[in-house]
């Protein structure tokens, strides 16, 4: 079996140590080259041994994870964060599919991201997730793109050309301004909490929907949203009051 060169980038000695003897005994396709506590040291290790995979700490002294990132300008390895929560942070890393791990780290969640960059390294494509990511940082909120990660591709959509979502076990299905949809295999409440400070609502169990494209609330029939493209997008009673607060406030 091929093993990913990786190299490990945190300023805490132990989280180094214990990292690393974690993916020695649960992830045996991980060959650790280095390991270094700031930026500058991790972005040397990184021009050196080119890795496949980087394990990346957000919050460290001086530079951070991702100025550390900025100043490499080419992604051809794999990151997974590995970071205390940080609301900001997390959110950017989440909309662009990178993947993160939380302090302390299950030994569950380490084998899942390490299996997830093994599938990614394999295609040898540029990570254009960090791209991506880097881009989501510096840009203004109106302008946000969000990763969607379907069978064939993952696919980088301004969320203002979102018209609403909709839930289908555990897959969600978004549908777009120009009228294309696109099937994700993520459940439907991990995108309500990723869109909902840009204007979405979530209207029913099945159903989120972005606020910019509805047309009308329409309260016979058991009441629905209609949206500009027509589409008629049920109301539970339960979510009444908040669409009629968040409606209003538009």
């Amino acid at each position: 079996m091929n093993t990913m060169k990786t190299i490990l980038i945190d300023d805490e000695q132990n989280n180094l140590v214990n990292l690393g003897q974690l993916l020695k005994t649960y992830c045996p396709g991980v060959e650790v080259v280095a390991t270094a506590a700031d930026a500058a040291a991790g972005r040397s290790a990184i021009l050196q041994h080119h890795p496949d995979l980087v394990f990346l700490d957000i919050q460290m002294p001086g530079k951070s994870g991702f100025d550390l990132l900025r100043e490499l300008h080419q992604y051809d390895f794999e990151v997974i964060f590995v970071t205390a929560f940080d609301q900001y942070a997390i959110q950017a890393v989440r909309f662009a599919a990178v993947d993160y791990l939380l302090k302390p780290v299950s030994i569950d969640e380490l084998q899942g991201a390490v299996s997830r960059a093994l599938a990614k390294r394999s295609e040898k494509k540029k990570n254009l997730q960090l791209e991506n990511l880097l881009q989501l940082l510096q840009e203004q909120k109106e302008d946000h793109r969000i990763a969607l990660a379907t069978i064939k591709e993952t696919r980088f959509i301004r969320t203002t050309d979102i018209v609403r979502c909709e839930s289908s076990n555990n897959y969600t299905i978004f549908f777009l301004s120009n009228g294309e949809k696109l099937t994700v295999s993520r459940p439907i409440f991990e995108y309500e909490e990723l869109l909902k400070s840009y204007g979405f609502i979530r209207c029913h169990q099945s159903h989120l929907v972005n606020r910019k494209y509805v047309k009308s609330w329409v309260k016979e029939d058991g009441g629905y949203l209609l949206m500009d493209n027509g589409h008629q997008v049920p109301v539970s009673k339960n979510k009444k009051d908040v669409v009629a607060w968040t409606l209003k406030t538009q």
